[in-house]
Formats: structure tokens, sequence, C-alpha cells
């Protein structure tokens, strides 16, 4: 793991802007973080970085996004953040082969504090999508308030397919925001669907042509850093509090049917098919 590093570098006007990178995450033997947060001005920028593993999640990322996140609302200066993904990929998902190493067995893990980090966020949360986002990453667009997608960003919610149930609250939120038609679809089903799909859902706030996601992002998110600050956090409070103990609630709830799941022979077939790079036989079950 790096040592933090601060630049001040100078923009167009001569000004100095402080610009903070904290190498958050890294995996064992590899030559790059696989989690880079980095402020430019009053915008925190979480960055999955990954490309080779189309920006798997570890417990080292969840846990280093979850602290970068908390950090945010601590820092008088950030008024805004934003996640992205490197290499033309939001994220794939959880790596699976960290998970399976070492799933988690309680609520006292990485990524249900990466979670709880998301609903509990005060200030504006965005993200900039392109390609890929499985799994959490289409669940944690649900506690975004702003999302900008390239128009071939693919979303993709196969729990059921890998003997799982869903999480982040979106058993909750899916169906609220997408109609229950759509999210039993997309959770039953596990059918990909794409970014104008996902912006007629309400999930996505702007699709942008490919590779402009994250200049929409960045647009939105110093448009809102301009505003009073204290105005965005209570009108954003107001916005999510009348679901904010239910969202726990259910985030909780899901938890526990979710670790129950990973120790499921369901679960263990589809796993066991997803390493094999077969197809999981579930017909033995019922």
């Amino acid at each position: 793991m790096g040592e933090p590093g601060t630049s001040v570098p100078q923009d167009t006007t001569g000004a100095a802007r402080r610009d903070t990178i904290w190498y958050k995450a890294r995996m064992p033997g590899t030559p790059t973080p696989d989690l880079v947060v980095r402020d430019e001005g009053p915008v925190r920028w979480i960055r999955f970085s990954r490309p080779e593993r189309k920006n798997a999640l570890t417990r080292a990322m969840y846990q280093a996004a979850a602290d970068a996140l908390a950090e945010a609302q601590q820092e008088g200066r950030i008024r805004a953040v934003v996640f992205t993904g490197e290499g033309g990929a939001f994220t794939s998902g959880n790596d699976l082969v960290d998970f399976a190493q070492d799933p988690p067995t309680s609520e006292d893990t990485p990524v249900f504090r990466f979670l709880l980090a998301l609903v509990r966020a005060e200030k504006p949360v965005l993200a900039a999508v392109e390609g890929p986002a499985v799994g959490i990453g289409t669940t944690m667009l649900l506690h975004c308030d702003l999302v900008a997608a390239g128009s071939s960003a693919r979303f993709h919610l196969p729990f059921v397919r890998l003997g799982l149930c869903p999480e982040g609250a979106s058993s909750l939120l899916l169906p609220r925001q997408a109609g229950f038609a759509r999210a039993s679809k997309w959770l039953l089903l596990g059918e990909p669907f794409g970014a104008a799909e996902a912006a007629e859902a309400g999930i996505v706030t702007e699709v942008t042509e490919d590779g402009g996601a994250e200049a929409a992002a960045r647009r939105m998110a110093e448009a809102v850093a301009e505003l009073a600050p204290s105005a965005v956090r209570e009108t954003k409070a107001l916005l999510r509090a009348p679901m904010r103990e239910r969202i726990e609630e259910v985030l909780r709830a899901e938890g526990a049917r979710f670790l129950a799941r990973l120790r499921s022979p369901e679960a263990k077939e589809a796993f066991a098919a997803f390493f094999a790079r077969r197809k999981p036989d579930f017909s033995k079950f019922t």
C-alpha cells in the first residue's frame, strides 16, 4: 500500500489547486494500486483500478472505498464524491476468487461497511459508468444521487444465477425506482440491460456517448460543488430521509440471507461451475 502523495499543479488560470492521491488498496504481487482516490478541488474521485479483471472488487478495495467515502464526509473542502472505473469498465462485481477464498461471515465485513457508508453519506455521491456494472456495480448506483453512463454500459444483477439473493437494499429500491415488473425481470432472471433502459428506470441520470461518462459526472459534480454546501446536504437529507431507516433494515435483512445463501449447496454449485467454465446444474435441488 502506497503512502499518500500530494502535488499542487497549476490550472489554466495559474491558481493553485490541491490534488491528493491515495493508493488505498493493492493486491499482493500487483504493480499498481487497485483503487485510487484523487481529490480534484472540491470533488473526490474514487476509481476502481483493476482493468485486467474489469475492476472486480476485493475485500481490500471495499474497505478502502468505504474509508475514502467516510473521510470525504469529514473533509470540509470536499463537496461531492464520484465513483468511476479504469479501462472502460465500471466494475464486474465481486472478485469471486477473493470471495470464495474468504467469504463474508457477518455484517462486520468490508462490503457491508462500504454499503453503509454509501447509505449514510451526507454529501452528494455520483458515478461515471462505462462498460459492465455487475452485481454491486449496479446496486450501489441505487444509493448514488447522480449517475452518468456511456451508451454501451451494461447493467447486470446475476445473484440468482449464482445461487444468491439481492444485496444493497436492491429488493426494496429497485422495484421502487424501476417498477415491480422490471425489478422482477432483472433480479429473478438476471438479464443484463443497457444504459437507455437504466435511464428510463431512473437508475441513470444522463446517458452519454461512449467514453463521455466521466466528463458528464465531472460537470455535474463541479456544478453541485459550487452550490451552498449546507443547503445541498439538507436537500439530500430530505430526499433520503423517508427511506433511510427502512433501507438500513432491508440492507441487514438481505445481508443475513446473502450470508446464508453463500453456504448453500446451490451457491457452491454455481461457484464450482463458474470456476470450471460450465453451466451450473440446479436440476437436483428443490
